[in-house]
Formats: structure tokens, C-alpha cells, sequence
């Protein structure tokens, strides 16, 4: 028997980068000069980045996700000797516009009819989120937008998640969180949403605190799972 929806949910909260926006989009713009280093390019720059924001928040030496992302690079520019003159601002730039993967329009228009409230909550400065947003034409589907530098550290510290749920107005039960990362969904549920793993890069089960509710491949399943959508 199929499990049954969730009910009772009153916000749909999606993480930003590679559940929204697909993180490889700069490399693979930039083929032309990459070439068969595009792919490994963006495995390793993700890679950094994220280490960086986990290694920053342990030692209480925060700064922002454009310079985190930033350091990111340049540390996988290093590492793969990679070097044409104006790349590194080239691949900066194209992260302001990632692509949205394909059924994120849909999707986010299908809830927002539906009557829930949509957000997104991101270790993205507020600039950053914008222009994301703007590039991807989803700006009048989103009611909020919530960028870490609100509380000055990044996932998966609670006070995140803290942040959508009194930003929001909404008890942490009554939130339907979304991301294709593991450790983040992890992390939400441990904190007390309900959540979907879309497990977009067929990621293996964490061994950590709380579990995702669902597992979807796509945004696309999303609807389906919740009662009213």
C-alpha cells in the first residue's frame, strides 16, 4: 500500500542550490573552454563548498556563501590546474543565474494554487537568492525568501530551521521541507518537519539524527504527497 500524504501542512520550504537549481549549470556553460574538466569541475567545487560551510561553522569563523563559494572554486581551479584568464569571474558570474532543474516551475505553481505557503530556505546570501530566483522567472511563486545571514551560521545548525518556522509562523510539524542533499534532510527532520529527500543524484541512506519521510527522484513526485496539492 502507497503511503498515504502528509496532512495538516501549511508551508512547503525548499532548500536552494541543486533541489531548486542545478549546481553543475555554471561548468557546464563553460564547456567551451572546460571541456572534459567541466563535470569533474563542478563535483569538486560543490564538493569544497560545502566542507567550507561545515568546517567555518564548527569554528565560529562564519562568512558569507558568495566568498565560501568563491574559495570553493578557486581551491578546485587549483586542484584540477585550471587557468584561462577571466574563468574564474566567468564561472562566479554564471552562479548568480543557475539553471532551475525543468519541473520547479510547475511544481512550485501547482502548490502555491493549491494554498500553501512557499519558501525557500538557503545558506545564500540574500543577493545571491535573489538573482537566482529573478534568473529562474519564480519569483511570484515564492512568499519568502530566507538566507542563513540571518542567523550568522549554516546548515544543518537548528537555528536555521529555527529561522523558517518563526519566519513563517508555522510549527515545525506543519512544514514539508525539500532537498536533494541527505545531511540537510537529515538534519530537518531531526529538527521536527516533515520531510522529502529528493534524492536527485542517487545518494546512499545517512547514518544520522531523524530520517526523511519520503524519497523522490524528482520535484515532479512532490504534489502527490501532499494531502490538498
Amino acid at each position: 500500500m502507497a503511503d498515504a500524504p502528509f496532512r495538516n501542512i501549511r508551508a512547503c520550504v525548499f532548500d536552494a542550490y541543486g533541489t531548486l537549481f542545478d549546481v553543475a549549470a555554471a561548468a557546464s556553460r563553460c564547456r567551451d573552454v572546460l571541456g572534459a574538466k567541466a563535470d569533474p569541475l563542478a563535483a569538486l567545487w560543490r564538493e569544497k563548498q560545502l566542507q567550507y560551510t561545515w568546517l567555518r561553522a564548527l569554528q565560529g569563523r562564519h562568512a558569507d556563501f558568495w566568498q565560501v563559494t568563491g574559495d570553493a572554486l578557486d581551491f578546485a581551479l587549483e586542484t584540477l590546474a585550471i587557468s584561462p584568464d577571466g574563468l574564474r569571474g566567468r564561472l562566479m558570474d554564471l552562479y548568480l543565474t543557475l539553471d532551475a532543474f525543468p519541473e520547479v516551475p510547475g511544481v512550485l505553481q501547482r502548490l502555491k494554487r493549491a494554498g500553501f505557503i512557499i519558501a525557500i530556505l538557503s545558506n545564500g546570501t540574500p543577493e545571491m537568492l535573489r538573482a537566482a530566483v529573478d534568473g529562474a522567472g519564480i519569483r511570484e511563486l515564492v512568499d519568502d525568501v530566507l538566507s542563513v545571514e540571518e542567523v550568522g551560521v549554516y546548515k544543518p545548525h537548528p537555528k536555521v530551521y529555527q529561522l523558517a518556522v518563526d519566519r513563517l509562523g508555522v510549527s515545525p510539524e506543519s512544514v514539508c521541507f525539500q532537498s536533494s542533499n541527505a545531511w540537510d534532510a537529515y538534519a530537518a527532520s531531526a529538527f521536527g518537519m516533515r520531510v522529502v529527500w529528493c534524492n536527485r543524484y542517487g545518494q546512499r541512506r545517512e547514518h544520522l539524527p531523524g530520517a526523511p519521510d519520503r524519497e523522490i527522484r524528482t520535484l515532479s513526485e512532490l504534489p502527490a504527497l501532499i494531502a490538498g496539492a
